[in-house]
């Protein structure tokens, strides 16, 4: 199982980063709220009828409710405020490199209320990571265009603070329950708040089309499902800040796909950047040599 596991970090990157697929052939299709919430809803049914089938424990009622605040700030604040950005023309570029502050506030708030000790080398590591985003995005934010706003910019700030609250929150207070009905009842709070928004905001206007099946297929199974699940796995064994320092490795996986999917530019300053992310996560994730004092761990 130990062997395993070593796997589940390079296939959470490689998943996550698979998104922006879904994302870029849904959003031409729907509005983002109305997306979103019929995708959790799916990703919940699929949830539940897989807690069925394996028999899991089913949630007691305060580990549910603390799954789905969880769950509103993870799926609902992240994804809502990522997906009305781009879809008011925020460069998704752009949107990623601000999305990248999220391991720096996430360290923050990890220190501040899980009390986890961050070394030195941990912080430098952090700061490498931001650094190679910057170096793999900055040839796609040439033409901003009028996307970039102070609406989409606020969206995308909060977004960076509803992963990482969503995060925290989970740690602290719902990952010692059953993973797959935690996760379930994370999708309920996040289709909750994205049903509210679409009644309140959209016209909830769908064309479906092979594309738009295509693209919930995907976000459904690979992402709210697949690469969500191990995330979960993560938050629940390992310390906050070093889990959320494998977001840097996102966009450079992203480049590398969208390279090998749709020919989009790849060039040697975006190379360097991803061995400037992958030198950042790798300082990060760092663990303590056996004559290093072993600094306070994060709280189980």
């Amino acid at each position: 199982m130990h062997s395993i596991k070593r796997f589940i970090p390079a296939s959470f990157v490689v998943l996550w980063a698979t998104g922006f697929i879904g994302a870029r052939y849904a959003m031409p299709w729907a509005e983002p709220f109305t997306f979103l919430a019929v995708r959790f809803v799916l990703a919940a049914i699929l949830l539940g009828g897989l807690t069925v089938v394996l028999g899991s424990k089913g949630a007691t009622r305060a580990e549910a409710l603390h799954a789905m605040g969880a769950g509103v700030l993870m799926h609902g604040v992240y994804l809502g405020a990522v997906f009305w950005a781009i879809h008011r023309g925020m460069p998704a570029g752009f949107s990623a490199l601000i999305v990248g502050l999220q391991p720096l506030v996430t360290a923050v708030l990890a220190g501040r209320f899980l009390g986890e000790a961050i070394l030195p080398r941990h912080w430098a590591g952090l700061a490498v990571g931001l650094a190679g985003v910057v170096i793999v995005l900055w040839p796609k934010l040439g033409a901003l265009g009028g996307g970039v706003t102070a609406a989409t910019l606020t969206a995308s700030l909060i977004s960076v603070l509803g992963m990482s609250a969503g995060t925290i929150w989970q740690k602290r207070f719902a990952s010692g329950g059953d993973l797959v009905a935690a996760t379930m009842w994370q999708y309920v709070g996040g289709a909750a708040l994205m049903a509210l928004a679409s009644f309140a905001f959209e016209t909830r206007t769908v064309t479906i089309n092979g594309e738009l099946i295509f693209a919930m297929a995907w976000l459904v199974l690979v992402l709210s499902i697949g690469a969500i699940f191990l995330l979960m796995v993560m938050i629940r064994d390992g310390e906050m800040s070093k889990v959320a320092s494998l977001f840097y490795l996102v966009p450079a996986v992203t480049a590398v796909i969208a390279w090998a999917l749709f020919g989009e530019q790849l060039n040697l300053v975006q190379i360097i950047g991803m061995a400037i992310a992958t030198l950042g996560v790798g300082l990060a994730t760092a663990q303590p040599t056996r004559n290093q004092p072993t600094r306070a761990r994060a709280s189980r």
